[in-house]
């Protein structure tokens, strides 16, 4: 088997690498990066991606988009500090496997991985309930973002101007500036600091 882990922390890559040679012994490939990530899956093909969402410039919602337009059968399994059902929602909408929280105990990581590198899906225990309730409740006010958008909202809520979104994403400034335009009506908000508030309120930064 050979698996992608997506992380730009060290040292949770290490620890998650040392996990994965206790259960699922095979080559691990790793990544820091977008780019990192792409090459290496380009060249080895790997059977499982393990992916953060919350990876510095573009993030993971924008590597699981770009990685599926190179190989729509890739597997690719979310492992995120985000456990708001905004994120698993729209990852598994965009065609991810699975999503678990880094918050969920190990052995979910690993229950997670072999099930979707057998050709399943695994939502964590936690992250299923919170999706249902969602769904039940009508509960997330992002439910209508698409993958791109989440991505926008994201990065706004860390700071970044719409000049530095575009350069992370490597898309034109008046394209983010549509999209945001785009949002605004979605959302029923006017200004882009409306966006800003919305993104601290439902997102981790």
């Amino acid at each position: 088997m050979r698996i992608l882990l997506v992380e730009d922390h060290a040292v949770v890559r290490e620890g998650v690498r040392r996990l994965l040679s206790v259960h699922m012994p095979g080559d691990v490939d790793e990544a820091a990066d977008i780019d990192t990530a792409l090459a290496l899956y380009a060249q080895n093909r790997a059977d499982l991606v393990i992916l953060d969402l919350n990876l510095t410039g573009a993030g993971g919602l924008e590597m699981l988009r770009r990685l599926l337009a190179m190989d729509p059968a890739a597997r690719v399994l979310i492992f995120s500090m985000h456990a708001e059902p905004a994120f698993a929602a729209r990852a598994l909408k965009a065609g991810a496997k699975g999503y678990v929280s880094k918050s969920a105990p190990s052995d979910e990581l690993i229950a997670a991985a072999k099930r979707i590198h057998e050709g399943g899906n695994y939502i964590d225990r936690e992250m299923a309930s919170a999706l249902a309730l969602g769904q039940q409740g009508g509960g997330d006010p992002l439910q209508s973002l698409s993958v791109r958008e989440m991505e926008i909202l994201r990065l706004l809520g860390q700071g970044k101007s719409l000049t530095a979104i575009a350069d992370a994403l490597g898309v034109a400034y008046k394209t983010i500036a549509n999209n945001c335009s785009q949002m605004k009506v979605k959302l029923g908000v006017e200004r882009t600091a409306d966006l800003i508030r919305m993104a601290l309120q439902n997102l981790k930064a």
